[in-house]
């Protein structure tokens, strides 16, 4: 009688174990990290980390779509006194669009790893603006054969 409760304990820690080992995969989500940065200017503080940076423009002028390409080197990142160090990424071609598929445009960074794009409001989709209003864009490119996106909103004052 104890062996077989044994015998059975044992089995059911076995049968736990195995299936808490098991690696299931997430068909949906890449895990291939973004080889840059992509720090969208004029956001708020903690933008970078965010889901969905946003800058605000007044309902009149053109808007400033600007974001700086960052690459991160690691190589001292045991050491507290250097840490990582963000380095521009110059010459990579952006594709800015609207999240429907419009494209705004296609720009390249420069020296300083800096892309701009002027547009606007009627161009952005909003011919009117109205305070609150929001457009979401994409930026887009290849760094090192790696595909990466980065998304940010553009909202009226």
């Amino acid at each position: 009688m104890i062996m077989k409760k044994i015998l059975t304990y044992s089995l059911v820690v076995l049968v736990a174990a195995s299936l808490a080992s098991c690696k299931v995969e997430d068909p949906f989500v890449d895990r291939v990290v973004a080889p840059v940065l992509v720090d969208i200017v004029g956001a708020s503080f903690g933008a970078p980390l965010s889901a969905e940076p946003t800058v605000t423009y007044p309902a009149t002028g053109k808007v400033t779509l600007t974001a700086r390409l960052l690459e991160l080197d690691k190589t001292n990142i045991l050491d507290y006194t250097k840490g990582i160090d963000s380095i521009p990424v110059a010459n990579i071609p952006i594709k800015i669009t609207l999240r429907t598929g419009a494209s705004l445009g296609e720009v390249t960074s420069n020296a300083q790893g800096v892309v701009s794009l002027e547009k606007t409001w009627a161009e952005l989709g909003l011919p009117n603006p109205v305070s609150k209003s929001v457009v979401k864009i994409s930026w887009s490119g290849t760094h090192k054969g790696i595909a990466f996106t980065r998304f940010s909103q553009v909202a009226v004052k």
